[in-house]
C-alpha cells in the first residue's frame, strides 16, 4: 500500500488506449476504478479497470477480443455479471473486468468511486483502514477484502443506494 500517485490517471490512459480498438464495437466505455481512481488515495499500485458493455452477451464477445491482446480470463471470480481478466506481461501491474451496465459488480465500483472522489475526508479515512489491513494481513488478500467490507457498505448506504442492491453486494462481500 502505498500513497497517491499523480501517475496513475495517465498509466489508465495508457491501458485504456490500448485496449479500446480491439473493443470499440461491443462496449460502452472503459471506466478507471478502485482505490487508483481516486485522487490522494493511497492504493496498492494496481490499476483497476472496467469495460463496460451493454448487455451481458456482450462479454463473451468480448472476452474473445481481448484474449489476442494478451489477456486471460479468470471467469467471475465469485461475481455475477462481471468477467475477470488475468494482464499480459509486460504491461503495468492491473485488474481488468467486464460488466454490463448496471451490473452489481459495476454500481459497486462507480458508486464508491464517485462517493470517494466527492467526499475527501471519506478518501482519507478509507487510505487509512487499507494502510491498517495490509499491515496486519499482509499475505491475506481474502482477511484484506473482508476488513474493508463494513467500510464499503457505509459508503454505499450514504451514495444511497437501495437495500435490494444493498444486499446483493453484501452477499458477494461477506466471508461464508
Amino acid at each position: 500500500m502505498i500513497d497517491y500517485d499523480p501517475e496513475w490517471p495517465a498509466r489508465f490512459e495508457r491501458l485504456r488506449d490500448r485496449i479500446w480498438p480491439a473493443i470499440n464495437d461491443v462496449a460502452l466505455r472503459i471506466e478507471h476504478v478502485g482505490s487508483t481512481s481516486v485522487q490522494g488515495l493511497a492504493a496498492k499500485p494496481i490499476i483497476d479497470m472496467t469495460i463496460v458493455v451493454a448487455r451481458t452477451l456482450d462479454s463473451a464477445t468480448t472476452i474473445e477480443r481481448l484474449a489476442p491482446l494478451g489477456y486471460r480470463h479468470q471467469g467471475t471470480l465469485g461475481i455475477g455479471d462481471r468477467e475477470a481478466f488475468d494482464h499480459p506481461d509486460g504491461l503495468p501491474r492491473h485488474n481488468l473486468y467486464a460488466c454490463p451496465e448496471g451490473s452489481i459488480g459495476l454500481v459497486n465500483q462507480i458508486t464508491v468511486r464517485d462517493y470517494l472522489r466527492t467526499h475527501p475526508d471519506a478518501a482519507q479515512e478509507y487510505g487509512l483502514l487499507k494502510k491498517r489491513l495490509a499491515a496486519q494481513f499482509p499475505n491475506d488478500i481474502t482477511q484484506y477484502v473482508f476488513g474493508k467490507t463494513d467500510f464499503v457498505m457505509g459508503v454505499l448506504r450514504r451514495a444511497g443506494l437501495d437495500e435490494e442492491r444493498l444486499s446483493a453486494i453484501e452477499r458477494v462481500n461477506r466471508p461464508t
